[in-house]
């Protein structure tokens, strides 16, 4: 595969705030009628995820799953609580058997620490337990092709992973193929000083990315230039998942939601939202595919911008 043949994704929230069988159905099905190749999750709560019913589902609509998740404070693989340490790697090794049996391809998401907001920057020894135990975790997916994407966010979500340098170094020390940088255009606003060369300098160990504008709603009615960022994914020939990612309160899972801060509605109609993410999200990808032949073809001495 190579840019521009991308599986295109979308958010499980875009469409439902559970997980029952009525909601799986609804989302699975919207996501496949749409014409999306795969939908994302979430496993915040991975008891609450019926493996059978779920790929039964994923089967009858053709569709390709993800999964992700952030691990709540009391589950905190960085932290100085052994038990809480202990806690998040068999929470991690719960998801890894569901990925597992789903059949699907990535976990990604805040992996390595808390999903929360800190008040004191990461320790040395929390950053080395982290990396040891998710060693151990990637080795356990590595059996069933399922890459763990360590998802790059923003200081008030983490203090661990916040732009994409610390994201490669993080894999690097983990030491594992499918071990891979998750980066998301929302938390690159806030954090990284030029996306695309963070997108550029992240290169092949860049193994998922989410789009999403700066207020988590339409894609290109925010603040976002998202140009450089996709010339940036054509440049290092990025051939995996791109999942759109939103929130508003009018799909609403409460746990996710509150620790977002979702208070208020950005779009009522998520199907309408979806299906105009793809197109944007389509052109942005056959735009920077042609920007990057042209660039390819300019004789030598000529100027080219970028």
């Amino acid at each position: 595969m190579a840019f521009g043949d991308n599986k295109l994704g979308v958010h499980a929230l875009c469409w439902v705030g559970g997980w029952s069988e009525t909601e799986a159905r609804r989302a699975i099905e919207g996501t496949a009628r749409v014409g999306y190749d795969l939908i994302e999750i979430p496993t915040l709560d991975p008891d609450t995820i019926d493996v059978g019913m779920t790929k039964r589902l994923l089967e009858e609509y053709k569709l390709a799953g993800t999964l992700s998740l952030g691990l709540s404070p009391d589950m905190d693989i960085s932290g100085s609580d052994p038990e809480a340490a202990k806690r998040g790697e068999a929470e991690l090794m719960k998801v890894v058997a569901i990925a597992r049996d789903l059949g699907a391809s990535h976990i990604t998401g805040i992996l390595y620490s808390g999903f929360t907001k800190y008040n004191q920057p990461a320790t040395q020894k929390g950053l080395e337990q982290s990396v040891t135990i998710l060693r151990r975790v990637c080795e356990a997916a590595l059996p069933s092709n399922i890459t763990l994407g360590m998802e790059v966010v923003n200081r008030y979500e983490t203090n661990i992973l916040n732009t994409a340098a610390q994201g490669v170094a993080f894999c690097e020390m983990v030491g594992v193929p499918n071990a891979k940088v998750h980066l998301d255009c929302y938390h690159m606003n806030i954090e990284e000083a030029d996306a695309e060369q963070a997108i550029i300098q992240t290169g092949d160990r860049l193994g998922y990315f989410h789009t999403g504008d700066s207020h988590r709603g339409y894609l290109g009615s925010g603040s976002i230039d998202f140009i450089p960022i996709f010339r940036g994914l054509a440049r290092i020939g990025y051939a995996g998942p791109i999942t759109f990612e939103s929130f508003s309160s009018e799909v609403v899972d409460a746990k996710l939601s509150n620790i977002l801060g979702i208070w208020r509605n950005l779009w009522t109609d998520g199907e309408d939202l979806v299906r105009h993410a793809k197109a944007f999200t389509e052109a942005q990808i056959t735009s920077a595919a042609a920007t990057l032949r042209l660039s390819s073809h300019q004789p030598k001495g000529v100027l080219q911008n970028g």
